[in-house]
């Protein structure tokens, strides 16, 4: 049955569909109808959080305990939750963390989206974490990925991020929720208080703390990197939309890759859906057709540099800033 719904309404109902038994969050815009509608629904375990920090916390204890468990935040919050991000992958615990983004740094303008949080999700934790990230472009994808997330997580045994931002969350769009194909993924993990599980955050082998052992520590990191990239696999979720006589592509993702749509007649486009690992195979194969590769993003050229990093050549960037974005002010500025 087709039914109206926002993008922020959507990562509700996926969560729910995956499995979802625990919520904490603190309102923050344009995140904070994930939490209004989350306190309507019956069968999750609901927390309002004093704040970011407190949620988090609140989430990787309770999928500790044996629950799927999620938070929501915008970029402030985000940073805020990053060291117990870190935890969660340290412990090996499954945890879906959503970001609608918003101009920043600082307060920003926070009723704007933007998409400045994209390194910050790969990288924003102190050192070496694996997550995947996901990031929808539509209410539909706010749903199906959203499940995808939590299946990743219990895959990967750590956190998965599911980047959004002020205008795909606020998105209002006709939806038919019972047509979206998925799999669930059951936690598959010894809850606390079972078997024998180190929690504390620190380096441990065969679930005892080893402090002063760099063997130790390269063991466990080796364990979660092969793990991750085995897993990321399966999560390699990208849209191409080639026109063959093209010589230029552009890249684009969440919101902005909406609105380039219309240049298809002109340009290839290719939009990653996950963004961490970058796709990287997959960006060499497809850029190597096309004289220029231009990254058009809601930030001041995050992803760019990624993708310039993965293809070894110059990469142009499009920045689109501020918190505004039309077709007609890109074609404007850039010519495009």
């Amino acid at each position: 049955m087709k039914k109206l719904m926002q993008g922020n309404e959507a990562v509700v109902e996926g969560s729910l569909k995956a499995g979802l038994k625990f919520y904490a969050a603190y309102p923050i815009t344009p995140a904070s109808e994930i939490m209004h509608v989350m306190a309507t629904k019956k069968g999750v375990a609901f927390v309002h959080a004093e704040d970011e920090i407190s949620a988090v916390n609140m989430a990787v204890g309770a999928s500790i305990a044996g629950g799927k468990a999620m938070t929501s935040t915008a970029g402030p919050g985000f940073s805020l939750m990053q060291e117990t991000i870190g935890l969660a992958a340290i412990t090996e615990t499954p945890v879906v963390i959503v970001d609608v983004q918003r101009v920043g740094p600082g307060t920003g303008m926070p009723t704007l989206p933007a998409q400045g949080d994209v390194l910050q999700s790969a990288y924003g934790r102190h050192g070496d974490t694996y997550p995947i990230v996901l990031c929808p472009n539509s209410v539909e994808e706010c749903y199906k990925y959203t499940i995808e997330a939590f299946n990743a997580a219990e895959e990967i045994l750590g956190p998965v991020i599911l980047l959004s931002d002020g205008f795909v969350g606020h998105l209002y769009e006709t939806v038919d929720l019972e047509s979206i194909k998925y799999d669930i993924k059951n936690r598959n993990t010894e809850p606390f208080g079972k078997g024998v599980r180190h929690f504390t955050g620190l380096v441990s082998k065969n679930w005892v703390p080893q402090t002063k052992s760099a063997e130790a520590y390269k063991e466990w990191l080796r364990r979660v990197k092969k793990r991750t990239e085995e897993v990321s696999k399966r999560y390699a979720f990208y849209e191409y939309a080639e026109n063959k006589k093209a010589d230029t592509l552009l890249i684009a993702y969440g919101i902005t890759s909406r609105v380039l749509l219309p240049l298809k007649d002109k340009y290839s486009i290719f939009r990653p859906i996950r963004m961490y690992p970058v796709l990287e195979e997959e960006l060499k194969k497809i850029a190597s057709k096309y004289k220029r590769v231009i990254v058009v993003e809601m930030n001041d050229g995050q992803y760019q540099k990624e993708v310039e990093r993965v293809l070894k050549r110059e990469v142009e960037l499009i920045p689109v800033l501020g918190g505004s974005i039309s077709l007609e002010g890109i074609r404007k500025e850039w010519k495009l």
